[in-house]
């Protein structure tokens, strides 16, 4: 058994003690998503301080919860709380929980991000199905080393790795509530500085609609634990090169809670519909 199998054996042990559910979905509950949690009737909340081996978020608007529960007759488990690179942590350990959840039973992973548009059509305030990512820009791999073929194989096909299916299923929700749905290229950067001018023309060269610090090394994981995802981004702030304002962080922290309700009653008609 490799290390990484044990760790998470006693991540799955310890939570397993505290609520033995088997979740089919899990959830990270990111920007624009957070108040997905009061939908969920909750059976156990968990301190990630207190389940082996996790990180502890250093982001001060999340939470730092294991949430498990039910949302529309679905056994969910989900990250109040996500980590990201800049932070300090290794990949291993930013993806760690989304092995976790994969170990607990969870066969979907949804995820949610705030992103930066790229793309000249979006506005602030839209939503976009992500239907492809770019990851080679990020310095490291979370499946970077020796590789257990007991959790996953060498070299994970990255294939359909945001599930047409999931984002189908997605598009009809949002026509059947009259929401407004983009789809895009999701391009993962390191951050925490947000990009130059010179830098948003280049990430828009090469086929980014929108781009932000998170998501693409916890899909990567997903998929090398044979999870279906499904990802979502809110566009908070606008990213074009020719026209470029200095960023608002006020003015973004309101876009992502206006945007909130349409992307929670997205998630929640999806989960219902799955």
């Amino acid at each position: 058994m490799s290390r990484l199998s044990e760790m998470m054996n006693e991540a799955v042990e310890y939570i397993k003690k505290i609520d033995d559910t088997t979740p089919e979905i899990g959830i990270i509950l990111g920007t624009g998503l957070g108040s997905l949690v009061n939908e969920i009737n909750i059976t156990n909340k968990i301190p990630y301080k207190d389940i082996p081996h996790f990180p502890v978020s250093t982001v001060m608007s999340h939470a730092g919860e294991f949430v498990i529960g039910d949302l529309h007759g679905k056994k969910v488990v989900a990250m109040q709380g996500r980590f990201h690179y800049y932070e300090g942590y290794s990949m291993q350990e930013v993806t760690f929980p989304v092995r976790v959840m994969r170990a607990l039973g969870a066969e979907t992973l949804i995820v949610s991000n705030a992103c930066g548009g790229l793309n000249p059509l979006f506005k602030q305030g839209d939503i976009m199905l992500i239907t492809d990512q770019i990851g080679v820009l990020m310095p490291d791999n979370p499946l970077r080393g020796a590789n257990d073929e007991s959790i996953g194989e060498r070299f994970p096909d990255m294939y359909d790795c945001y599930t047409s299916s999931l984002i189908e299923l997605a598009e009809k929700v949002a026509l059947e509530n009259n929401l407004k749905v983009q789809k895009g290229v999701y391009v993962g950067v390191t951050g925490p500085n947000l990009e130059t001018a010179a830098e948003y023309r280049f990430l828009r060269m090469i086929g980014a609609d929108v781009v932000g610090m998170s998501t693409v090394p916890e899909v990567i994981v997903a998929v090398h634990m044979k999870m279906k995802v499904l990802g979502i981004s809110c566009v908070t702030d606008l990213c074009l090169a020719d026209a470029l304002k200095p960023a608002n962080i006020e003015e973004i922290i309101k876009i992502a809670n206006e945007t909130e309700p349409k992307l929670t009653k997205l998630v929640s008609e999806v989960v219902k519909g799955m």
